[in-house]
């Protein structure tokens, strides 16, 4: 499920997407079309498009979805087994950092965010062949990412665990779910109104903490047009609902001028080769 991130701040969990582990040394390229939140927390939306690349080379699996990409640097194994996942991860945060893109003009008032480029890693265990074929596969990860330079100073831990399985040789689905966990500075810099942009926005002055920030739940399919699951044209959509929690969830931000509950989806081509 591809998302962009050029007017609007695309999810950083990992998403349910063809694993390339089951399928060998392929590369997968996608354009789509995604239907986001302006922001973390708004009820307004908008269309934009977004690129992604999900493959595999030389048995090092790796993917750029939307705003976030990452690689495994443990060699995979073929066939039904365990794979032990560890590598680095990076997201570019661009939640709030373009203020056309926000509709309500009180969490305009309350100014513009800089990009935050976030930098980590993860690790993980996956199992092939677990429930519907030899080629299925369960596996779970946490990540753990830092702003590097200096928008909300913070760090971000990522639990998720996702499902994968081939349907037919045309035919595939995922199914994902994550949390996140933040830093108080991430919880200031979003989801914080001070008294300044209480005056200027009309929204009450509010101070957010650290913590469970939200949980995410999702799925992805894809379909070949031409060939099958391992070369041709193939159509990609997908969805995922959002629900923010504790703090995040009571915000202004969220509370007053968005709604708790974040939706999300997403349509487009794919190349495999």
């Amino acid at each position: 499920m591809p998302v962009a991130a050029q007017t609007a701040n695309a999810p950083a969990e990992p998403i349910a997407a063809p694993d390339p582990t089951l399928t060998g040394d392929t590369v997968t390229v996608a354009i789509a079309g995604a239907w986001l939140p302006d922001y973390e927390g708004s009820n307004d939306y908008r269309l934009v498009p977004g690129p992604a690349a999900i493959g595999s080379f030389r048995n090092l699996s790796f993917q750029v979805l939307g705003n976030r990409a990452s690689i495994d640097l443990i060699p995979n194994r073929p066939g039904p087994t365990w794979d032990v996942q560890a590598g680095p991860i990076g997201v570019i945060n661009f939640n709030r950092s373009n203020l056309n893109a926000i509709d309500d003009v009180r969490v305009r008032a309350l100014g513009k965010r800089g990009t935050a480029i976030e930098l980590g890693g993860y690790a993980g265990i996956g199992k092939t062949g677990v429930l519907t074929s030899p080629y299925d596969k369960l596996s779970a990860s946490v990540s753990y990412r830092y702003d590097v330079n200096g928008v909300h100073k913070s760090g971000i831990l990522t639990p998720s665990v996702n499902y994968f399985t081939p349907l037919s040789l045309k035919a595939a689905v995922g199914l994902f779910a994550a949390a996140e966990h933040v830093e108080r500075g991430f919880a200031r810099t979003y989801f914080d109104v001070d008294a300044a942009g209480a005056a200027a926005s009309g929204l009450p002055t509010y101070t957010a903490r650290g913590g469970w920030k939200h949980w995410t739940i999702g799925l992805a399919g894809t379909y070949s047009l031409t060939g099958n699951l391992l070369k041709g044209v193939k159509l990609i959509a997908g969805g995922s609902y959002k629900r923010m929690l504790n703090d995040f969830g009571t915000s202004p931000v969220t509370a007053i001028a968005g709604s708790r509950s974040q939706w999300l989806g997403a349509v487009g081509l794919g190349y495999t080769f």
